[in-house]
């Protein structure tokens, strides 16, 4: 087929997959972003249903992308490293400070996963999930709230633990033995109720890391830690 290849003769499944790695390598596509079907790649690139298809299969086979059926193609979560990170407990840091460590939880619940947590956590359709929301205070000035969500597959008794007594990270840590982990940090601005739960002022910018944990080359634990960002800070090495 004259088509099939560029005047350099690549391929026309190579093309569309140069495309979409170049899509997410620009920042265009980030991760659980949906990416043309295959009509809209038919018609861009003009091959053949079958030639698309080869496409995203290779393109889901390397990992790059997560096809979920009749939901469409996303943007695969990023690799882990294989090297074992240091997490740290928020209890035992406040504790090392010599302060004193609550939580008050308020939320424990089961849940159907989402079209963007199946992405994330690379779960079939309909998979269940774990979701806690907790403030962890340090001589009772709350200093994060932790708003977790947690493979049910790997972590089964997650809703059993009395999280006053322990934290979710560590039931985790034994559980589900941190195989690697990967991290975001930013300044946002708070929703109302995470607002409200830290006793921040209005127009006070929070400290935000959005955090992934794998075990037994899984997808464990998806959390994001609210931080007031006039009273925290981090510091080391992850």
């Amino acid at each position: 087929m004259a088509r099939a290849a560029t005047a350099q003769g690549t391929p026309a499944f190579q093309r569309i997959k140069d495309h979409v790695l170049g899509k997410i390598h620009d920042g265009d596509w980030r991760e659980g972003d949906a990416i043309p079907t295959e009509e809209a790649l038919c018609k861009l690139f003009g091959v053949s249903r079958m030639t698309a298809n080869r496409a995203l299969r290779e393109l889901a086979a390397e990992q790059v992308v997560v096809r979920v059926q009749g939901s469409g193609t996303f943007v695969a979560q990023e690799r882990y490293q294989a090297t074992v990170v240091a997490i740290k407990n928020i209890a035992d840091e406040v504790r090392a400070r010599g302060h004193a460590h609550r939580s008050e939880l308020h939320k424990l619940e089961r849940v159907r996963a989402a079209d963007q947590q199946v992405v994330r956590f690379g779960l079939p359709p309909g998979s269940v999930l774990f979701h806690s929301l907790i403030v962890h205070f340090e001589n009772d000035q709350p200093i994060q709230v932790e708003d977790r969500w947690v493979n049910a597959a790997v972590a089964p008794d997650y809703l059993a633990q009395d999280f006053s007594k322990s934290t979710p990270n560590e039931y985790l840590m034994r559980a589900a033995p941190l195989q690697g982990a990967s991290y975001e940090i930013e300044a946002s601005m708070p929703p109302p109720e995470i607002a409200e739960m830290l006793r921040m002022g209005e127009r006070e910018p929070c400290l935000v890391l959005r955090r992934k944990t794998m075990s037994r080359n899984q997808v464990a634990s998806v959390a994001v830690l609210w931080h007031p960002g006039g009273k925290y800070s981090f510091s080391g090495a992850f």
